[in-house]
């Protein structure tokens, strides 16, 4: 137990530890279990990002997840940046995140899952540790509990549909927990999207301005790179002291 705490701690940093303690059983993280075999031998493992724990400072570490009305592409962009920072190989299957039969058959997320990526900017190397949420309306206590490990949010919104029901509920979840929303546009790629409608639609209902909303496709990799870059600028590291003790 200690040994978790310790490496819980060194990860997300003390508060979001602390939070995350009690929901570990949801975040079957590849670094917290014997089998991290998905993981391609050439890519970002978990020996290198042990090691960059061990001199990491908070400062390099942003906790975030990526909340999401059902089908608007959560899962897709979370394997692209799994695949931008080399986490895992660019022919990895798709939804690495999405590991259970059923979420594999019907195309959602239940279970929150957990991925460190290792980004590197101006000779500084961060550690994004990425938590993953359903969309779904009836895994609303997964997102919550996710929500409490982290200091911000990607709010997704699908160029196509727009804000729906569940990007609200989300929103105000996040908007409650005291953490950075960032809002995103995805499948700016398709036909059918309306980056100006979506835009705008997002600025009335969110109160924020259309100069701080990205545009991204998860399927082809678009404003993803920006993605990474606005998280970093964005989310803010998490709080406390490195090496003190984990309180309930």
């Amino acid at each position: 137990a200690s040994t978790m705490s310790s490496r819980l701690r060194r990860l997300l940093g003390p508060a979001s530890a602390r939070a995350c303690r009690h929901c570990t059983q949801f975040f079957p993280h590849p670094h917290f279990s014997h089998k991290s075999a998905a993981f391609s031998s050439d890519a970002k493992n978990t020996s290198e990002i042990d090691a960059l724990l061990d001199i990491a400072l908070p400062n390099q570490i942003r906790n975030f997840s990526i909340i999401a009305h059902v089908d608007h592409g959560k899962s897709t962009l979370s394997d692209r940046l799994l695949q931008l920072t080399g986490t895992v190989k660019q022919n990895e299957r798709a939804q690495y995140l999405d590991k259970l039969q059923v979420e594999r058959e019907r195309g959602i997320t239940v279970k929150a899952q957990t991925a460190s990526l290792i980004y590197e900017r101006d000779g500084q190397q961060y550690i994004l540790n990425l938590i993953d949420t359903p969309g779904h309306v009836d895994f609303s206590y997964e997102v919550s509990r996710s929500l409490s490990a982290c200091e911000g949010v990607l709010l997704l919104v699908d160029a196509s549909q727009g804000i729906q029901a569940q990007t609200l509920a989300n929103y105000l979840l996040a908007k409650q927990s005291g953490l950075t929303i960032i809002p995103v546009i995805n499948k700016i790629d398709l036909p059918s999207a309306d980056l100006p409608r979506v835009s705008g639609q997002i600025e009335r209902t969110f109160g924020v301005p259309a100069d701080s909303i990205l545009a991204v496709s998860g399927k082809s990799g678009k404003g993803a790179e920006a993605l990474l870059e606005a998280i970093l600028d964005r989310v803010p590291p998490p709080r406390g002291e490195r090496d003190g003790p984990l309180r309930a």
